[in-house]
């Protein structure tokens, strides 16, 4: 995934889609106050404090998908575990939440289930049936709307081609208004999501802990957002 931060106005949609898509349950105020919030992509808010004309900048911040991803070797049940197609992927079902894995992650992106997830008529009616319901007590993260990526693979097995560019597309990218983020093939070289990562103006989020993280930022065409 490539997320250009020139293009992001924090508008939330990407959140929402989140939890429409993945079927997260909300917690309520008291929760996030207690830091117990559910979301698998958040928005990060900084500040370029120069006078008269301080500007905010935001970061969408989700899973990274590190190649070399800390959260895995720390798991005792390997419940977080390397796909081969290059995913960080949540095996709900081996979880049973010592939460070695979010003290583990440098970009703090895991969130705990603390309580059994409620959705009240009529909520429950917009459930995504392609998505399981947690449980408490494990791990959740975001995993790039696997079940895209597994129906679109479906789909393309089934008419004997190759998944198309273009033809995955997250619920967090298919929202965003501005378009803001891409999501493709980083083994293919013509991929856009190849191509923006390539830019001189993409970076990795702590880059010199060498975890080989999957998403590039674009730094804002006047660096205010590096």
């Amino acid at each position: 995934m490539a997320i250009d931060l020139d293009l992001c106005s924090a508008c939330q949609a990407c959140v929402v889609a989140c939890y429409a898509e993945n079927n997260i349950a909300t917690v309520g105020e008291e929760q996030i106050q207690k830091d117990r919030g559910l979301h698998w992509i958040r928005i990060e808010r900084y500040w370029k404090t120069e006078w008269p004309q301080p500007r905010a900048l935001f970061l969408p911040l989700l899973c990274q998908h590190c190649d070399r991803a800390p959260c895995e070797s720390v798991c005792p049940v390997f419940a977080s575990v390397h796909s081969d197609d290059g995913l960080n992927l949540q095996v709900y079902n081996r979880c049973f939440g010592t939460r070695y894995c979010a003290n583990n992650c440098p970009y703090k992106v895991r969130v705990f289930n603390w309580f059994k997830g409620e959705f009240p008529e009529p909520v429950n009616a917009q459930l995504n049936p392609d998505v399981t319901v947690r449980g408490v007590g494990i791990m959740e993260k975001c995993t790039f709307c696997v079940q895209r990526i597994r129906r679109a693979r479906q789909q393309a097995r089934a008419e004997g081609r190759e998944v198309l560019e273009g033809e995955v597309v997250p619920a967090c990218v298919q929202t965003c208004p501005t378009g803001a983020l891409t999501f493709g093939d980083l083994n293919d070289p013509n991929s856009l999501a190849a191509r923006l990562a390539a830019s001189d103006r993409a970076y990795h989020l702590l880059e010199f802990l060498d975890t080989e993280p999957s998403i590039s930022y674009l730094k804002g065409l006047g660096a205010e957002s590096g």
